[in-house]
């Protein structure tokens, strides 16, 4: 992807306690362009959460490369790596007090980054005012966290990691603690932020609502990324699969009417099979690959070679979609 905002090749994260290493990431490749609103979901343990640590600079990759708004994460020395945290990225968590400082008040939370960053006190009067308006909070700068509802405490933290204007706006679960309609309601700010100001948005979730209006899903699956799944432009007149078909994505199960999802392929050519293929088809480990002019075809291994598998028929002759011009004899 040209110009990406954020880039990781072959990202690793390995964590050593007491004679344990637990590798977090394994080769995990990610591109986002500037300007998109992207999900991350996956299984508990998965690395989603690590992911977002590396990103916002909390935490420093083992190896790999990772490059975000020209930052290489992996070579910037202290002081570059705080200035990265207060103007290039912003994190939402989904703990409030995590969040906003329990004893200053909404206004004071958002003005404190600015002042950090070394913004001058009108400019950041302005901001402030600014932000609060922008997130329909402007008339709660003077109450504190423990003074306002669970969705305005979310509104408010939105306000302070936007606070220095970030390039990268992270979000670990930030609707995970609120209710239906609050966290649809925090979804269509984040929403709007995205459009209005370009803002790029990376949310981890496992709310289907949260990953349906983003404009990518990316599932990690053991430390790499193994699925993306794309919203459509239009949804379909019908589904993938006949009448009354409803296949959805892999992990979170987003609809093919409205959603198109593919096996991601890293730079090595390396890929991870959805979990239902892994079960409803034994390859014990190992897979025949057959190679054509068009396209690539994964079979089990031959029945011959691993007792007691199922007697699979051999494959069928390939099928060529109109776009793609069948092999001449001589190309056989």
């Amino acid at each position: 992807m040209q110009n990406a905002l954020v880039t990781c090749e072959n990202l690793v994260k390995i964590y050593s306690a007491t004679d344990v290493e637990v590798v977090a990431l394994q080769g995990l490749d990610l591109e986002i362009a500037p300007g998109e609103m992207v999900a991350l979901v996956g299984a508990s343990g998965s690395g989603k959460t690590t992911l977002l640590n590396l990103l916002g600079a909390l935490d420093a990759p083992s190896a790999g490369r990772c490059v975000v708004a020209g930052n290489d994460l992996t070579r910037i020395n202290d002081a570059q790596r705080t200035n990265y945290r207060c103007f290039t990225a912003g994190h939402v968590w989904q703990q409030s007090g995590r969040n906003l400082l329990p004893e200053l008040t909404v206004a004071e939370n958002i003005t404190l980054p600015q002042m950090l960053g070394g913004v001058g006190g009108r400019a950041r009067d302005r901001r402030t005012r600014e932000l609060m308006e922008r997130t329909g909070i402007g008339l709660l700068g003077a109450k504190r966290p423990n003074q306002i509802s669970g969705g305005e405490q979310q509104r408010a933290a939105i306000c302070v990691a936007l606070a220095n204007a970030p390039t990268l706006l992270l979000a670990d679960e930030p609707t995970g603690e609120l209710d239906s309609t609050t966290a649809s309601e925090v979804l269509e700010l984040l929403r709007d932020l995205n459009r209005e100001l370009g803002l790029t948005i990376l949310i981890v979730t496992h709310d289907i609502n949260v990953a349906s209006s983003a404009d990518r899903t990316i599932a990690i699956r053991d430390g790499r990324t193994s699925t993306e799944t794309v919203r459509r432009d239009a949804p379909l007149a019908a589904p993938i699969g006949g009448a009354g078909a409803t296949a959805a994505s892999a992990v979170i199960g987003l609809p093919s009417e409205t959603h198109r999802e593919s096996i991601l392929i890293d730079r090595v050519g390396r890929l991870q099979l959805p979990n239902e293929a892994l079960v409803r088809v034994p390859f014990n480990g190992r897979a025949d690959v057959r190679i054509f002019d068009s396209h690539v075809e994964i079979w089990p291994e031959e029945a011959s070679a691993t007792p007691g598998a199922p007697d699979y028929p051999p494959p069928p002759a390939p099928s060529y979609p109109p776009s793609y011009p069948a092999p001449s004899e001589e190309g056989k």
